[in-house]
């Protein structure tokens, strides 16, 4: 529609204007697109279809005159007989004695309320006299701050329908309308804000849905193929038969999953276009190799790697792996924030000059002093954990290189299509041969002397453990057990030849480094720590992960936690000590022990937290929606992914005329992302 302010509207001064503003609402658009956060339904019902305890509203004839009782300070309780039909209820409202003088003996009335089927009784909580169609059954209610009151904002979006929603450009081709029987859009934003029934409300909802979601998708599609098609000339030539022995020399052979996740990262290697993948793949499914096999075929054409990952302890770990993987071939070296001084400026320069291949590090890689003669590859490990502008930094040290996301959190296909649409993916589904299924087992707290025989009796095995716990000092707040008094209690519970180690966030990274060292060299039996370990840890000899207060974790971070163990041939064992109070607490707890697929618990762990709670709502990256839930909406997500799709692949937006609008509004949309996409 045209751009019109609202001060256009009769009666929106400038005061009223400031407060629209206030509510980001500047143009008429803004306004008739700020659809309601929920609905009060005053829709009547027959008694018969009413559930017990729920909200309902229901009409009948004042039967005799009320009756208020006063009890305690100021407070009172009417009571009214109403004929419903063939029946008498009850009603009864608190603390409003001067309703008695509204309620008048064969008077009509509707009344809202909470519903008691046993009694036959409704507590109302709102009522009105007179006919039912004095007022409208179902009620918008807007999410308005208290900047302006509802009854204002509905008078100014009534004015700027009836003035404007002929200016409403219909943006969907006729055959989305026909196929999927939708409103025009003009019909759906008028029966949003002010519906003619519950149906209606549904139907309007599914078109702007829709619509939402659709619009989402295609900006998705466009800016993938803006990304792929803006750089060419990015191929990648290596020597495909030295990649296929570095992969047969491998003291193990990939799963299919690794060779199909791989053969896709290679094909994007060798395309004109810069690649934009995200892997993902289960704790122990082996990204890192096909991430490995990734950067030695870009050093093979000629160009340098980076890996940047969240920590110091698991920057090291990629390290020492590539660098045994690589001896001798391929110069790998790190770069960190504890490398300094005449060491840290001779990589440098070694980095600017070429010599080092493969560089992995921290957020270290991003200062301004790093500077690559040719990266053409960067790969990005446990991605969610950095924010947009690093990982944009790192993309922009070199010309457009490759670009690889991995994260072991599986990504719920629904926050994939989402939060990630703009991207290629790969996943990781399967296990290496061989890997021992980890057992599970939740228990409470009076189990723990049982749970320290049973660590003693794998540590004489040979075996090592970690014990992980929320918080590393006593909190008043919340009464959890915490990693610095575990550690003294449990240094003095084992018998004298199990040795004990601490690792918390507040160590220094030199301190981590020792630690995690003595650990990985088995002079640590039993590790005490916080979820300092949950990314990345590699200590084949560990059989056991001990989780206190287990409840305090999500799903996905429990499984993380778990990962730490079964990396080697030994049977290894999770045991979470929990005593959950609320039930999702203890779904949690029960689907931990029933399943160790961690896409099935990522779905579940979005079903139970939310998306905002999933990687945490700051990193998120989660797309905000007015009307839309990609969860609740998945099926219109899918068919809106699967409609952007064809619509991009088949350049329907430029090519057909039908999709004129559309076009427009992409365009308008994306100006900015694209500076002038066409």
């Amino acid at each position: 529609m045209q751009r019109r302010l609202v001060s256009d509207l009769t009666g929106v001064g400038p005061a009223l204007t400031e407060k629209l503003a206030e509510l980001d609402i500047h143009s008429v658009e803004d306004l008739i697109t700020t659809f309601p956060s929920r609905y009060d339904n005053f829709e009547v019902l027959p008694l018969s279809e009413l559930v017990h305890e729920q909200k309902a509203t229901i009409e009948g004839i004042v039967l005799s005159e009320p009756v208020v009782t006063y009890y305690g300070y100021k407070k009172s309780r009417l009571t009214v007989s109403l004929q419903v039909g063939e029946v008498v209820v009850k009603g009864i409202i608190f603390n409003r004695a001067f309703a008695k003088s509204h309620l008048k003996v064969n008077q009509n009335v509707i009344v809202t309320g909470k519903w008691d089927q046993h009694r036959q009784q409704i507590t109302i909580s709102h009522y009105r006299t007179g006919e039912k169609d004095q007022t409208a059954e179902i009620e918008p209610v807007y999410l308005l701050r208290q900047i302006i009151t509802q009854k204002q904002f509905k008078k100014i979006i009534k004015q700027a329908l009836e003035k404007y929603s002929h200016e409403i450009v219909e943006i969907l081709p006729e055959k989305y309308l026909t196929e999927y029987k939708l409103f025009n859009r003009h019909f759906a934003i008028e029966q949003i804000h002010f519906p003619k029934d519950v149906n209606h409300l549904k139907q309007a909802k599914r078109r702007l849905i829709y619509d939402e979601l659709l619009i989402f998708q295609l900006k998705m599609q466009v800016i993938r193929k803006y990304n792929r098609e803006r750089t060419l000339g990015n191929t990648k030539i290596y020597d495909q038969k030295k990649v296929e022995q570095f992969i047969e020399q491998l003291q193990f052979q990939l799963t299919a999953a690794q060779g199909k996740a791989l053969n896709e990262i290679l094909s994007d290697l060798k395309s004109p276009y810069r690649m934009h993948r995200l892997l993902q793949g289960d704790v122990g499914s082996g990204k890192t190799i096909v991430a490995a096999i990734a950067l030695y075929s870009s050093v093979l054409a000629g160009y340098q790697g980076a890996i940047m990952v969240p920590t110091e302890i698991l920057a090291e770990q990629h390290y020492r792996s590539l660098s045994n993987l690589f001896a001798g071939i391929v110069n790998v070296e790190l770069l960190t924030g504890s490398i300094k001084g005449k060491q840290r400026s001779e990589r440098l320069t070694a980095i600017r000059e070429g010599k080092i291949h493969i560089i992995v590090g921290t957020h270290a890689l991003i200062q301004d002093e790093v500077n690559f003669l040719n990266l053409g590859l960067v790969i990005v490990d446990e991605q969610h954990r950095f924010g947009v502008k690093q990982r944009k930094v790192l993309r922009e040290k070199g010309i457009d290189p490759d670009i690889l996301f991995m994260t072991a959190t599986p990504i719920p296909r629904t926050l994939a299509i989402t939060s990630y649409g703009d991207m290629d993916m790969s996943i990781i589904d399967q296990m290496p041969q061989g890997r021992k299924e980890i057992e599970t087992f939740w228990v409470k707290e009076s189990m723990f002397p049982r749970i320290i025989t049973f660590i003693e009796k794998e540590i004489k095995k040979g075996g090592q453990a970690y014990i992980v716990t929320p918080l590393i000092e006593e909190s008043d707040k919340i009464d959890i057990q915490n990693a610095v008094d575990l550690y003294q209690h449990l240094s003095n519970t084992f018998s004298g030849s199990i040795r004990t180690g601490l690792l918390h966030g507040r160590l220094t990274n030199i301190e981590k480094e020792q630690v995690m060292q003595e650990f990985a060299d088995n002079k640590i039996n039993v590790l005490i720590s916080t979820t300092v370990i949950e990314v990345g840890v590699n200590v084949p000899n560990a059989t056991i992960m001990v989780v206190y207060d287990a409840e305090r974790f999500g799903l996905s971070q429990l499984h993380q936690l778990r990962g730490r163990v079964g990396r080697g041939e030994r049977q290894s064992y999770c045991i979470l000590i929990a005593d959950p109070k609320g039930e999702i607490g203890k779904e949690r707890m029960r689907v931990m022990t029933e399943t160790t697929n961690g896409f099935e618990l990522a779905e579940h762990d979005l079903k139970l937290r939310g998306p905002g709670e999933f990687f945490g709502s700051k990193q998120s990256g989660l797309p905000e929606f007015k009307l839309a839930d990609p969860i609740h909406d998945y099926r219109t997500l899918e068919t809106a992914r699967k409609d952007a799709v064809d619509i991009i692949l088949h350049n329907l937006l430029e090519n057909d005329s039908e999709y004129n609008q559309l076009n427009q509004y992409m365009k308008d949309l994306l100006s900015e992302y694209t500076d002038g996409f066409d």
